[in-house]
């Protein structure tokens, strides 16, 4: 038969040079840190800094696609490299569309007055409009991301259907973006035009 001694729990303090002694204050340490982390609500620790990374990343991309806008020649704008896709001119109105159309639709921020940006890539076919309303679209853009705290960041809103946090409307722009630079920089070679970053 089994015997079960009772221990009796003494309130003197486990002598920390032991070796469970170390144990026992590295548990209770490490169990002190992780509750304090949790206490602290999980958003706020994701989206701090965030909207500045955010930001980063869509300065470095406007600035290579205004710059390149401004570098190809005004004849190359109503340049395609095949039929049914679109001109140069075309390619960078349809940037300008969404950085006005995602602030619009899913943040409830309206564009400028007078901006009928749903029709920017058949009705603006010239360099120097298309270059114009390509940097103003971006300005618009900096200025949301500027006017953004991390609580609006978190603000709950809908894109193409889905619930999502209002930085992930944000995070869509400059992934659209990205991948029409890439477009934009396949057009520049394709008119022997060196992107100026890469001069």
């Amino acid at each position: 038969m089994r015997c079960f001694t009772r221990v009796s729990v003494s309130a003197r303090p486990i002598a920390a040079t032991s070796r469970r002694g170390r144990m026992l204050v590295a548990h209770a340490m490490f169990t002190f840190a992780a509750m304090a982390v949790l206490a602290v609500p999980a958003r706020a620790q994701g989206i701090s800094g965030f909207g500045e990374e955010l930001r980063g990343q869509f300065e470095g991309s406007a600035e290579k696609l205004v710059a390149l806008a401004g570098a190809m020649p005004a004849e190359s704008y109503s340049w395609q490299p095949m039929e049914g896709v679109y001109t140069v001119a075309a390619a960078y109105m349809h940037v300008a569309r969404y950085n006005y159309m995602y602030p619009d639709m899913y943040l409830g921020v309206d564009a400028p007055a007078r901006m009928e940006y749903g029709s920017l890539e058949e009705r603006v076919t010239t360099k120097d409009e298309a270059v114009r309303i390509l940097a103003a679209s971006m300005d618009h853009v900096r200025a949301i991301m500027d006017s953004m705290s991390d609580a609006d960041l978190a603000k709950q809103t809908e894109l193409y259907g889905r619930e999502v946090e209002s930085w992930a409307v944000l995070l869509q722009l400059v992934t659209h973006m990205n991948e029409h630079l890439g477009q934009a920089i396949a057009y520049a070679r394709m008119n022997k035009v060196v992107p100026p970053w890469s001069r």
